[in-house]
């Protein structure tokens, strides 16, 4: 008895390779009764918590932060809601306390249904059935995707074929978000765009801005910020190939601050080299790399 309590205490252990935060907002909502949204908040945390997402091992200080916040907006009819939904994921930063910003979206083609005691369940081949768990994991795909780029050259392609296969399989499910005839900024162009090889530069960047960069600055704060230097300039060519695309908008969704502080601390002429870099490929963000040159 005491042997099957371990084993049943391991096997929980090695499922959590996510820690996840999930805040549902329906203050909008006024004929559906508060519990549902209750429920349903305490089934999504369980749904994802307790899921095995990766073959990996982790450890307790190694789980991948993702916090979600789904913001509910219309009661379309019957068990039918619609709204947004908030996606930020972190990682570490070697040899520091801070944790860097690495998905940081909204997806604002949110519809689902649920009732008050359906159960959540997710499988890899079925994943059009429920509209609902299908959105979690793909985000949490998405996001383990970018953190394992991070860590190792394309080393979440794993992940991001996942994606893939969840676009697939909800092509046809009824629900807005999944089609790639809608419009170039959805799941299906996230996903597609990252898996082309066009689009390498991005994937390419996140590696070196991280590892290369990032992870450095600790002990070689000027070599760090070079390495970065050297990473962004791999999203210019992605940016000939389509500008303002969905995939560069993610990246600097989730570093423009973190970019923007990071070469406060540089010297003049290598603040002037990165805002012209910056503002060639994110010529949307001017305002911001401006901004480099505060103190």
């Amino acid at each position: 008895f005491i042997s099957l309590l371990f084993i049943l205490f391991a096997s929980q252990l090695q499922a959590q390779d996510i820690n996840c935060q999930i805040k549902i907002e329906f203050s909008q909502i006024e004929r559906t009764d508060p519990i549902l949204f209750k429920n349903l908040e305490r089934a999504l945390f369980d749904f994802v918590n307790n899921q095995k997402w990766t073959r990996d091992l982790f450890k307790e200080n190694e789980r991948v932060e993702i916090n979600f916040l789904l913001t509910i907006s219309k009661e379309i009819g019957g068990n039918r809601f619609g709204g947004n939904l908030q996606v930020q994921s972190r990682r570490p930063v070697f040899g520091t306390s801070y944790n860097s910003p690495v998905l940081n979206h909204k997806d604002e083609n949110i519809e689902f249904n649920y009732s008050q005691f359906d159960v959540l369940n997710y499988a890899e081949g079925n994943a059009g059935e429920n509209n609902l768990t299908a959105l979690f994991a793909y985000y949490i795909y998405l996001a383990l995707g970018f953190d394992y780029d991070t860590f190792g050259k394309e080393g979440g392609t794993p992940f991001l074929q996942q994606c893939l296969s969840i676009v697939n399989q909800c092509q046809n499910n009824g629900f807005p978000g999944w089609g790639s005839f809608e419009n170039q900024n959805n799941r299906y162009w996230i996903t597609e765009n990252y898996l082309e090889a066009r689009f390498k530069g991005i994937r390419n960047c996140m590696f070196e801005y991280h590892r290369q960069g990032l992870d450095q600055m600790a002990e070689k704060q000027k070599e760090g910020r070079a390495a970065i230097t050297k990473a962004l300039q791999k999203l210019e060519e992605v940016h000939r190939n389509l500008p303002n695309s969905i995939n560069l908008r993610l990246f600097f969704n989730a570093k423009g601050d973190e970019i923007v502080n990071i070469f406060k601390e540089a010297d003049a002429p290598e603040k002037t080299s990165i805002i012209d870099l910056l503002s060639r490929i994110d010529p949307a963000g001017i305002q911001k790399w401006s901004r480099i040159n505060e103190r």
